[in-house]
């Protein structure tokens, strides 16, 4: 069965550059092999990911990522089967908190800063459907 996952957490410790592109690189790696497609939002100190894949794989992944130490106050935020995958192309997308991306943040928060906890399940899937067509992504 196909699912698509999203969570959101908080970044236990400030994170630098050499950081992300070191999370990203071991994303699309590890995803890759698992089969795992989806996309990575960091805003604010805060993680947004969707992932999509096998049940089984997805669940695995996720309580991998809970024990990870750089994840506090972690929440599924959506989760739903579905027919077909949204990230065919890729094993891991970076979405950073560029200003180009600020405005897309912003459209679907209700606060004026991204806020991915208090955003509805139907607000976060149109918040990724929109970023897979208009964002700026690091590979």
């Amino acid at each position: 069965m196909l699912i698509q996952l999203t969570y959101a957490s908080r970044c236990s410790h400030a994170l630098g550059p050499a950081d992300i592109k070191d999370i990203l690189g071991a994303s699309q790696r590890n995803n890759a092999r698992l089969g795992v497609t989806g996309a990575l939002c960091l805003n604010n100190g805060i993680f947004l990911q969707q992932l999509e894949g096998d049940r089984t794989v997805v669940n695995a992944l996720y309580h991998r990522i809970l024990k990870d130490t750089r994840h506090r106050d972690t929440a599924i935020l959506d989760l739903s089967e579905i027919t077909h995958r949204q990230f065919t192309g890729w094993a891991m997308g970076l979405l950073p908190s560029l200003d180009t991306n600020r405005q897309l943040f912003l459209k679907y928060s209700g606060a004026a800063e991204f806020d991915p906890y208090s955003m509805s399940t139907l607000s976060l899937r149109s918040f990724f459907a929109e970023v897979l067509q208009n964002v700026r992504w690091l590979e």
